[in-house]
């Protein structure tokens, strides 16, 4: 190769985030994520393996590949989160997905997110779950948490439930408070307000989500009543604990969207380590009921 010269382009599309965001919206992921939960949980050897580094800082790195026997493709996706960057100046989130021909292995197309998909997946996750498990006239619901996926979460479950009534609840009521503020212009025909008591907030809830990367629970099991409906999908890394055992204990039953997964990361890992609940409880991934 000369020097001064460029390398040919590659001979397989390149999305750029821009475009990503211009063509695809919260909207638009509901059906296909109920989809995929759908083909994971019923085709024989789906495969979804999961790595995650973590690295100074606080930051990590989720990689995910997918495939389905038979199908024609096959993905990994790179989902950098640095909450560092936010006193950087910088994004807290990055990333591509780049998707493979099943048959050669070769690149077939390239998708720059900057961790847009990233954060619409486990959003319109939020909402298939409700719309398969939570009761139809769920009306008030209550969010703990206060970064991007608890905004988009209140965003996906107005999609396919009645909310009306929203409450917020974050260790930093300051930036609940932000948020409620946001999300009450979002969405005119729901009633949004930050809260200091969240046990308060729960109580008088149909629906309950959980959308931390808290270490300790936030959510305890002797604030619920029969009948709610909890989405939890923060702790995605063995240390992080958004669940008591009181409140896996309750639940009848406990979908996940992958069994293998969710005993090794999180909330389910935690409680069935410790013995407080037992793995035969655990229903859910490719041998299971789909779900989140």
């Amino acid at each position: 190769m000369a020097r001064g010269t460029l390398d040919p382009p590659p001979d397989f599309p390149l999305y750029a985030a821009d475009r990503i965001r211009a063509a695809v919206g919260l909207p638009d992921f509901v059906e296909p994520v109920a989809d995929a939960f759908t083909a994971f949980s019923t085709t024989d050897g789906a495969q979804a393996p999961v790595m995650v580094p973590h690295v100074a800082d606080g930051g990590d790195s989720h990689i995910k590949a997918a495939h389905l026997p038979g199908g024609r493709h096959l993905f990994v996706k790179i989902a950098n989160w640095f909450p560092g960057n936010q006193t950087r100046g910088m994004p807290e989130g990055g990333g591509f997905v780049a998707l493979f021909d099943a048959a050669t292995g070769a690149v077939t197309a390239v998708l720059e997110d900057e961790h847009h998909l990233s954060d619409l997946r486990p959003a319109a996750a939020g909402a298939v779950c409700a719309l398969a498990l939570a009761r139809p006239d769920v009306i008030r619901a209550t969010v703990l948490g206060t970064g991007r996926q608890a905004g988009l979460q209140t965003s996906a479950l107005t999609l396919v439930r009645p909310v009306r009534q929203l409450r917020l609840w974050g260790r930093d009521h300051r930036r609940a408070t932000v948020l409620a503020d946001r999300l009450g212009r979002e969405l005119p025909h729901v009633d949004v307000t930050a809260v200091t008591d969240p046990e308060r907030a729960v109580r008088r809830s149909d629906l309950v989500v959980t959308a931390t990367a808290s270490p300790t629970p936030i959510l305890c099991g002797s604030w619920l009543r029969s009948g709610q409906h909890i989405t939890a999908l923060g702790a995605d890394a063995p240390a992080e604990r958004e669940l008591d055992g009181a409140c896996l204990r309750r639940a009848t039953p406990v979908i996940v969207d992958n069994r293998e997964l969710a005993l090794r990361y999180g909330d389910i890992h935690t409680v069935v380590a410790r013995g407080e609940v037992t793995a035969d409880r655990i229903d859910g991934g490719p041998d299971g009921a789909e779900g989140h």
